[in-house]
């Protein structure tokens, strides 16, 4: 082979191996092929435009959808194309769009028309979920912010034309609620805080329907319950609180603050405000039992309102769990005579289910009710009733105010639809100084019965020891009664022997006889007297033993003078019965008689004026001389 025809055959060897080797290169500049991945698209510019009218794009727009010359709205999928020549076309591969599970796609569209005046985000229009750019712009596709989302998934975006944004989606958990703040649609209507009820859009998912609907913006009447929710964030704003629990023993009454005025359902006699049906604004009249509600805290209140006893305390250190007298203290009243006291007060009421929303509706909250009505109502009266009595008495009559009270405050609180259970008086604390003084009374009241109890128990002993007084007497006068027989049966003796010496023998033994019933009663009142001394020692204490003293040295006076008494009555009884001079020669002879002295004869007879005289002088005579030789015989034996 001649040397020429051997370069040639190298030359086309090397074209070959050259093609082999760029074949990509000679196929992408000489044939415009263009191979798009299958995991992605092509995102094509188009740099200049040879022949037609449509040369560049109308001012403001960015994408071509009529083969302008710049960003293409439609992408290349994933295949092999030809004539996308690289000096004309520029092909940019770019990746899927994947949007999580729990997420959403939000889309910012970077071309189209224009918002309207007082819309914030672009109505959504048939796009493919925004695959297709040519015809979303062909269907009158705004610019900006976009309504519509797309959910979880893979597709294919023009990222020239749209920026997706990832975002959570809205999960409200369980006993929770949504309340829904919408951030586009019409003004809200005047005199409202809130939107207009719409229907239709799903849970807020579907913000095109609410915007079609006439959906307003701002705050909504409807919530959203627990659950998972594709919410587009650019145009709700979901705000998540607890669910309202009205508690057992509670109802709800419910005020609303949105809907149409309604008729009032209560009639002329309760001119408190308006109690209306449910679903209008105002109190509405049947009030919600014990559960959990979806109560949307901002369109509706929920007031609760106790259907069981409610304890009220006017305390200072004591408060019940409802927190309702946190604020109530300990009553401060002066008396009628000026003395300052404290007393607790605790008001038991009961507020039936069917009253309790004309309690909210008159007084807006159990709060009000106690701080209008109830503090008030019971402070008064209590000041009022303190000033009619005395601390004393007010003490004394506690019972009495409490019931009293009891009826007061049953009679205010009937007008204001509330039963008043009852009205209990606590502590009472008088002044320190006014208790100081009856502490000191009572004592002095509970030593003076002591006194008493010790005087009785004196007066009994004191009597017990007149008895053994009396009973051990009982001896002596028993013996002084048979001595008195005795000396009778002796003066009767005597007085046979001779009548003048049994007068008088009579006479002085009635005179000892008297004499020692003298002593016997002189020894009792002494006795009595001691006893006496004895009780008044134990009542006065520090005097009983001066007063003892006393008492005694009085009674050995009584004593002395009772037995000079007594001897004196004796010498008169003797005086009135002998005569002053028979006396005298009675007590000569009986001093006479004591010496031995002997002045008469043995015998001396002498007439009398009977006929018996000589005779009984005889037979005395006869008897004293038996008794001289009886008298005899014994001293000799």
């Amino acid at each position: 082979m001649e040397p020429r025809d051997l370069l040639a055959h190298y030359w086309w060897l090397l074209v070959l191996v050259l093609g082999i080797i760029f074949y990509k290169f000679i196929l992408r500049v000489f044939f415009g092929m263009v191979i798009v991945p299958e995991n992605r698209i092509g995102l094509v510019t188009k740099k200049f435009v040879l022949f037609g009218a449509d040369k560049s794009l109308p001012d403001g727009r960015i994408i071509a959808t009529k083969g302008e010359a710049g960003f293409q709205a439609k992408t290349l999928a994933p295949g092999l194309y030809w004539g996308m020549f690289p000096w004309q076309y520029g092909v940019d591969m770019q990746g899927f769009t994947v949007i999580p599970e729990g997420k959403i796609g939000l889309v910012l569209s970077n071309d189209g028309a224009e918002i309207p005046t007082g819309a914030i985000l672009a109505r959504k229009v048939d796009s493919d979920n925004f695959q297709d750019a040519e015809k979303f712009l062909n269907n009158g596709g705004q610019k900006g912010r976009q309504t519509a989302y797309i959910t979880a998934g893979t597709y294919r975006i023009n990222t020239y034309a749209f920026t997706i944004t990832i975002a959570d989606m809205v999960i409200i958990h369980e006993n929770m609620v949504g309340i829904v703040t919408t951030l586009d649609g019409h003004p809200i209507d005047g005199g409202q805080i809130a939107g207009k009820h719409i229907e239709g859009h799903n849970n807020f998912q579907d913000f095109d329907t609410f915007l079609k609907n006439n959906g307003n913006r701002g705050l909504q009447p409807s919530i959203i319950l627990a659950g998972s929710y594709n919410i587009n964030p650019w145009a709700i704003q979901i705000e998540e609180i607890p669910m309202t629990d009205v508690p057992i023993g509670y109802v709800g009454v419910v005020i609303s603050y949105i809907g149409e005025d309604g008729k009032d359902l209560t009639g002329d006699t309760f001119k408190h405000g308006n109690i209306v049906s449910k679903g209008q604004r105002g109190v509405w009249i049947e009030p919600y039992g014990p559960g959990k509600y979806p109560i949307n805290k901002y369109t509706l209140k929920v007031e609760l309102v106790p259907t069981t006893n409610l304890v009220l305390n006017w305390a200072n250190a004591r408060s019940e769990s409802h927190q309702l007298d946190k604020n109530l203290s300990t009553i401060t009243v002066r008396s009628r005579d000026g003395f300052p006291f404290n007393l607790d007060v605790s008001q038991i009421i009961h507020i039936p289910a069917n009253e309790a929303p004309k309690v909210i509706a008159r007084f807006g909250s159990m709060g009000n009710l106690v701080s209008q009505v109830l503090e008030p109502t019971i402070g008064n009266y209590f000041r009022n009733s303190a000033q009619d009595s005395d601390v004393i008495s007010f003490l004394s009559t506690r019972k009495e105010r409490q019931s009293s009270a009891k009826e007061h405050i049953k009679a205010v609180l009937d007008d204001y639809n509330v039963n008043a259970v009852d009205t209990l008086i606590g502590d009472i604390v008088p002044p320190e100084a006014l208790m100081k003084t009856l502490t000191d009374r009572k004592i002095a009241e509970e030593e003076q019965k002591t006194y008493q109890t010790q005087k009785m128990a004196q007066e009994q002993r004191q009597g017990m020891e007149k008895e053994t007084a009396i009973a051990d007497m009982q001896k002596e006068i028993v013996k002084a009664q048979q001595s008195v027989e005795i000396a009778q049966r002796t003066a009767d003796a005597t007085v046979k022997k001779a009548e003048g010496d049994a007068n008088s023998l009579k006479l002085q033994v009635e005179a000892e006889a008297t004499a020692t019933k003298m002593r016997a009663n002189a020894e009792a009142e002494a006795t009595k007297a001691r006893a006496g001394a004895q009780a008044e020692a134990t009542k006065l204490n520090a005097s009983a033993d001066a007063e003892r003293i006393s008492k005694t040295g009085l009674a050995e006076a009584e004593k002395i003078m009772a037995i000079g008494k007594s001897t004196a009555e004796a010498y008169e009884l003797q005086v009135k019965a002998m005569g002053g001079d028979n006396f005298t020669r009675f007590k000569v002879t009986e001093e006479i008689g004591k010496g031995n002295i002997k002045v008469m004869p043995d015998i001396l007879i002498g007439g009398g004026n009977g006929s018996e005289g000589g005779i009984n002088g005889l037979l005395g005579m006869k008897l004293m001389e038996l008794m001289d030789v009886k008298k005899k015989a014994e001293k000799s034996e």
